[in-house]
């Protein structure tokens, strides 16, 4: 078998969780610095995958050109939770990850490797009852491509054996540096050379044809 791991994002690629969340980022902008509300959405979105916390910090250093203190990081952290937990918990599944992850489960490991912390990750996936499928989770700290890595670790799997699937920039490029292949969500991948679907219903067929040898 050509395909050994196959590990997910969170948001916008096991749950439709990612409105909740930018909407949660433009409250606590509209609270900071409302006047650059536009310019931080449009960097959390470019940048889905990395750690709140960055996001914090870049927000802070554009606003007041300083290091965000660690209790405004902190109290950001907390107001995020208090504002978009209980509907990223709500949110539904992403088309065809149900189907996938059935398909797949017990044939391959299946990881998870996310921006989200890993104590609220932990808790939202064993709220949907979606922990079950996962070999491991992993949350942050570290970052994505350090996350892909050790999914790799864990499972032993080769790297060109590995599907990364991903909504954004951050998720390819960690495929990238792990030499892993990409499933990319969205129309951010339409014009790469990734395989990509506006959710995931395509992704059965193409895992199917990693595991036949024919990608």
């Amino acid at each position: 078998m050509a395909l050994s791991c196959i590990v997910f994002d969170c948001d916008g690629i096991i749950l439709e969780s990612v409105d909740a969340k930018t909407a949660a980022f433009s409250r606590i902008s509209d609270e900071v610095a409302p006047n650059l509300t536009g310019s931080f959405i449009d960097y959390v979105v470019l940048h889905g995958g990395v750690s709140r916390f960055e996001k914090f910090s870049w927000l802070i250093r554009q606003a007041f050109g300083r290091d965000i203190t660690p209790e405004e990081s902190r109290d950001f952290g907390e107001k995020f939770i208090h504002y978009c937990l209980e509907a990223v918990v709500a949110s539904p599944l992403v088309p065809g990850f149900e189907e996938t992850a059935k398909r797949w489960h017990g044939r391959v490991p299946l990881y998870v490797a996310s921006g989200t912390p890993q104590y609220e990750l932990d808790e939202v996936l064993r709220r949907r009852g979606l922990d079950g499928y996962f070999t491991k989770i992993y949350g942050t700290p570290p970052a994505k491509a350090a996350l892909l890595l050790n999914a790799l670790r864990d499972s032993g799997a080769a790297p060109e054996e590995t599907v990364m699937v991903g909504d954004s920039k951050t998720d390819m490029d960690a495929a990238i540096i792990a030499g892993t292949l990409f499933y990319g969500r969205g129309d951010y991948f339409k014009n790469t050379h990734w395989p990509w679907g506006s959710d995931l219903t395509p992704l059965n067929d193409y895992l199917d044809a990693v595991a036949a040898g024919k990608k």
